[in-house]
């Protein structure tokens, strides 16, 4: 049997509801991210201006670090004491995505696999202002809303890679130069390297917004929509991440070795992008890692390779976001982003 067509009062009723929608979950986003996001960033920003710093290197004495269960615990309190705002903000932000946001809605701005939906996700990514974990469980929410596998990805590596305060903040603090390499490979990243994922989804098909039946929207009231959506992804997301950042804390002494004047070479950007990539730190943290590390003798090369690979993506990001996209698209991107930070490494090397 057909299904009958709304009239004309449903679907002025229909619109009425997803305008609201929509508006509340951009109040939610914006309310929540200045009170953690953007005007500690400010006050941040005013800081590196006078000082020329943003604190100490999350990773501590590396000369003392030690591979132990103390150790991983005693880094993790660190970070989440760094993120744990932010965090729930992405988990709530997440949840409200899959309930709030209309998936026609959604859809048409980020269903296709064409490089307009990989920009309107990056874009979308810059206020955020996140680190990979805490942008990975809204980047889980959407592509639960199916949005396409580019648009997704540009919105998770966007919040940390091309954050506007991580570049003011490494301005002051680096120099000029190094948020010029940033902002170039992190552009590429963001906007180049996950609209190329589209190319790894099999059975990619252009999505017809107009065969899109509103009835396939979920049904149910919100308040119960909502928290099944938010159980489900504190369930699924929360032991993941605070094991695998516990594991990557004990991990430390061995992916960031004492630093001497001969971690300089090819060698040596090597192994910093790909130990940028497994490690995890909180939004703006590899500023005062690499300003630590160059302190010690560590070179622009090493260093350069650092600065795009430390924020963009970690091992408990990847474990966040595993299910939601398929394998070939996160070992391409892991993939990518080991060779843009060595790419990034080779100009550090000539320009740093």
């Amino acid at each position: 049997m057909s299904q009958l067509k709304p009239t004309l009062h449903e679907q002025q009723s229909s619109k009425t509801k997803a305008f609201w929608f929509i508006v509340s979950f951009l109040v939610i986003a914006i309310v929540g991210l200045l009170y953690i996001k953007w005007w500690p960033y400010y006050q941040k920003g005013m800081l590196a201006a006078d000082t020329h710093s943003i604190g100490t290197s999350i990773l501590g004495d590396q000369s003392s670090a030690t591979l132990s269960w103390k150790s991983a615990w005693d880094y993790a309190q660190v970070y989440f004491l760094s993120v744990w705002k932010a965090a729930i903000l992405g988990i709530l932000l997440s949840s409200l995505v899959q309930v709030l946001l209309p998936t026609q809605w959604l859809l048409k701005w980020l269903g296709k696999t064409s490089f307009g939906s990989t920009f309107v996700g990056g874009l979308a990514s810059i206020p955020g202002m996140m680190c990979t974990c805490c942008s990975a469980p809204v980047a889980v929410g959407l592509r639960k809303k199916n949005v396409s596998v580019g648009a997704a990805l540009a919105f998770w590596i966007g919040n940390p890679t091309i954050n506007p305060a991580t570049l003011v903040f490494m301005t002051f603090v680096l120099s000029w130069k190094f948020t010029l390499i940033r902002l170039f490979f992190g552009l590429i990243l963001t906007f180049g390297i996950s609209y190329l994922a589209n190319r790894f989804v099999k059975d990619k098909q252009p999505i017809d917004i107009d065969q899109i039946i509103t009835d396939n929207e979920p049904t149910g009231n919100f308040l119960s929509r909502w928290l099944k959506s938010l159980g489900n992804m504190v369930l699924f997301i929360v032991p993941a991440y605070v094991l695998s950042v516990l594991l990557i804390g004990a991990a430390r002494v061995w992916l960031f070795p004492q630093i001497d004047s001969s971690a300089n070479g090819l060698i040596a950007i090597i192994i910093f992008a790909i130990a940028g990539m497994l490690f995890v730190i909180p939004t703006a943290a590899e500023i005062p890692i690499i300003q630590t590390f160059m302190s010690l003798g560590l070179g622009g090369g090493p260093a350069a390779a650092l600065l795009l690979t430390l924020p963009a993506i970690s091992l408990p990001s990847l474990i966040l976001v595993a299910k939601s996209f398929p394998k070939r698209v996160l070992f391409f991107v892991v993939g990518s982003v080991v060779i843009l930070g060595i790419v990034s490494g080779l100009v550090g090397t000539i320009f740093l």
